[in-house]
């Protein structure tokens, strides 16, 4: 009895770590400028549900997120960016969002002169 006991354990264990998804990592180009977009956007990515890791390089605008593919996807992140206010890769900026953002971190349009 011991040892089906310890059997069954061992053989659940496999099964859970086999079921068990990796990590996954998307790169998504945005439309951040400064570091106050660094800031929301990070805190946006990182409470979303599966969001492991969120990192921006201001110098290239892109975000690095690490992710559980059982809790979100690549396209439900770039949803949370535009609803953010920033354009993520051909998804565009939720234009409600933009206009709430504060000066510093809304760019003009090109052609447009700065507010």
């Amino acid at each position: 009895m011991c040892c089906a006991a310890v059997l069954i354990a061992v053989m659940s264990a496999g099964v859970s770590a086999a079921v068990k998804q990796k990590s996954e990592t998307v790169t998504i180009k945005t439309s951040a400028i400064c570091n106050s977009c660094k800031n929301r956007l990070e805190k946006a990515l990182k409470a979303t549900d599966g969001v492991e890791e969120a990192a921006l390089n201001l110098n290239n605008k892109k975000m690095k997120i690490k992710f559980d593919p059982a809790k979100t996807n690549a396209n439900q992140l770039r949803q949370v960016i535009a609803n953010t206010g920033y354009d993520a890769d051909d998804v565009k900026k939720n234009e409600t969002a933009y206009n709430n953002l504060p000066h510093c971190c809304q760019k003009p349009m090109e052609g447009e002169m700065s507010k």
